[in-house]
Parts: structure tokens; sequence; C-alpha cells
């Protein structure tokens, strides 16, 4: 898996090279591998669209001042989880959202998480609308509010840098040099200013 290190960092720059790792999801005796291919940043001491802007500490957001790589799971619109990697310095409240993936290992398995069907019979919608969201990253990887607080180092849910790191094949298809695309952030109308931050991230 990722070092600690790599979260104890900027929450920008951890974003941008989050793009490209390995997401692993491990339960049920089922190892289930995925690639990130979009990162949002989220930075509390000045961010209108982070959860814990201006030290803002709730039972809700006090995970994002949790060491760094701690995943912090919540919900939106009361029904669909959302996971984050906390980032920066332990008290410092910043994390990376994971957006978007794309599936390695198993991908039978995270398409009956989210379809229940296998991958063969996802209709076009389906297969075009997989895991392109930080709902639907949540639902193919069976990741819940059970996760929210999960310290860095646990085997259930971590990052690693190539499928090999977590013992599974590796994956020749992603041999190509990474092209990662800036954007602004999604779905954060309300923030303001913070709109227009170039903080999220994809291939």
């Amino acid at each position: 898996m990722l070092p600690q290190s790599f979260f104890d960092r900027d929450t920008v720059e951890a974003a941008r090279d989050l793009v490209g790792k390995y997401l692993v999801r491990r339960y049920d005796g089922l190892t289930l591998c995925a690639r990130i291919t979009e990162t949002e940043a989220y930075v509390g001491r000045m961010d209108k669209a982070c959860h814990a802007y201006g030290g803002r500490k709730t039972e809700r957001t006090k995970v994002l001042y949790a060491p760094p790589g701690t995943a912090y799971v919540y919900l939106i619109y009361g029904m669909h989880c959302c996971l984050n990697f906390v980032t920066e310095a332990q008290g410092e409240p910043a994390a990376i959202l994971v957006r978007g993936l794309a599936p390695r290992h198993n991908p039978d398995i995270i398409a009956e998480n989210r379809f229940h069907c296998k991958c063969r019979d996802m209709s076009p919608y389906q297969k075009k609308n997989f895991l392109n969201g930080p709902g639907k990253v949540c639902a193919g990887m069976n990741i819940n509010r059970a996760l929210n607080g999960l310290p860095w180092g646990s085997q259930a849910l971590f990052v690693c840098g190539r499928p090999e790191d977590a013992g599974l094949p590796p994956c020749p298809q992603d041999n190509e040099p990474l092209d990662v695309k800036v954007g602004k952030r999604i779905g954060i109308d309300y923030a303001e200013e913070a709109v227009d931050f170039p903080w999220r991230f994809y291939l």
C-alpha cells in the first residue's frame, strides 16, 4: 500500500498524484481492485466546499482531523456513500474525494454490486456509467459508513501504486504515460469563490 507519508502532505498535490493509483477493497474473502481515474481535493482551512471549512468540527466531520490516510466515508442525499482519504497533518482538516474508478480485478463482482449482473450483461448505459461518480465508486466497491474512520494500514481498504503491491496480477493496459487533466470540482455551487478552484484531477 502507499506509505502514510503519501497523504501527509499538500492535499492538492496528493489528489493529483492519486490519479492512476489502485484502490483495493477486501471483504468476505474477496479482493476488488480498480484504478483511480478521478479525484478532488478539499482543504478545510480555506475551502468553503470542505465540510470542515473554518475549523468546523462535528460528529460527522471529526474524521477529517484524524491522521493522514484515514478513510472518511459520508452520505450524500441520505443514501449514497462517498469515499475520501484524509490528508495533511493530524488536526488539519483536509481530504481527497475519490470520484471515479476503472475496474481491474474481479470486475464481475463490482458489476454485481452496482447492477446485480455480470459485466457482459451490462447495457451500454450501465457500462458508460459504471464507476464515474463518488456514489457509484462506493456501491461498486462495497464501501459503506462502517468503514468511516478506518485508519491507514488497514487491509480492508487501501491504495497501492501497482496491483502487484496487493498481490494481484499486473495491468498491462495501464502502462501508457498518464495524461492527467485539471478542472473545477463538481456539485459545489454553494461554495462561492471555491467553485473556481482547479482542484479536480482526472484521466
